[in-house]
């Protein structure tokens, strides 16, 4: 390798660091050539999306982190479920008891921030915010410091303003903006956000778009890529993580692509 190209890789690797990329397993191939794999509401393949269960199967299916979403409740608990309302009942007005009493389909009861960090341990979590009043911003910036893994946390959300706001609260937290458009601009979306990750819709990435994010100074994380070809051809582009229904597809797709 070329002292330019290490110098390329030593820069990728520091953007990475900086979006909360970088690996929880530095044994593992090089963070700045292979990307992360991010189990998608845990492993939802195999268990109900967003539920304790799925979290607890996601290490065991090869997945480096996991991504799932929170709302709060009206008396600020950060609970995790991907729709705003559970059995007709909005969760931004119900209380944190009352959603504690309704079972998911697996019959657990709906995790709290919490109570899913702890069960992920020493993984990486993407904490897609779906939507947060901003009274609770500072309980969930708070869930977070008190989690296991508090250097492993990253937030993102479609919702530009929250992602700036949690920035302003917190500029050293890692935040991303999600897109499922194509990004005529990334710049502009990563400024209007004060982000420093893409997270892009699969079927709207190119190579040009990873190069020019990464130009940026920035990291892209493609969703949802579920089968093997779009797995490689990503990261044959060089993505930073792939969010994904299938670790176990994934992983070893992306352990046997040759490093660069």
């Amino acid at each position: 390798m070329g002292a330019a190209a290490s110098r390329g890789h030593r820069d990728r690797a520091r953007h990475r660091k900086r979006a909360g990329l970088d690996r929880a397993e530095e044994s593992r191939q090089p963070a700045a050539v292979k990307p992360l794999v991010i189990a998608h509401r845990g492993a939802s393949s195999i268990a109900l999306e967003n539920s304790l269960a799925a979290f607890r199967a996601a290490a065991g299916q090869g997945a480096d982190g996991v991504e799932l979403d929170v709302h709060a409740t009206i008396d600020g608990e950060i609970v995790v479920h991907h729709d705003p309302s559970v059995l007709g009942l909005p969760i931004a007005q119900a209380r944190a008891r009352d959603l504690a009493a309704v079972p998911l389909a697996n019959g657990e009861p709906i995790p709290t921030l919490a109570q899913a960090l702890d069960v992920l341990g020493k993984l990486k979590v993407f904490v897609e915010v779906k939507v947060l009043d901003p009274r609770w911003d500072d309980r969930l910036l708070a869930t977070l410091d008190r989690g296991p893994n508090p250097s492993g946390y990253a937030v993102h959300s479609f919702a530009f303003h929250v992602v700036r706001r949690l920035g302003e609260k917190r500029p050293s937290l890692p935040r991303g903006v999600l897109s499922e458009v194509e990004t005529r601009s990334p710049k502009q979306t990563l400024e209007d956000a004060s982000a420093q990750t893409l997270w892009q819709e699969r079927a709207t990435i190119d190579e040009r778009l990873v190069q020019t994010v990464h130009g940026l100074g920035a990291t892209l994380i493609a969703w949802t890529v579920d089968d093997p070809g779009d797995v490689e051809r990503l990261v044959g582009w060089g993505v930073d993580g792939l969010c994904t229904n299938h670790p176990e597809r994934a992983r070893p797709v992306v352990d046997a692509f040759p490093a660069a």
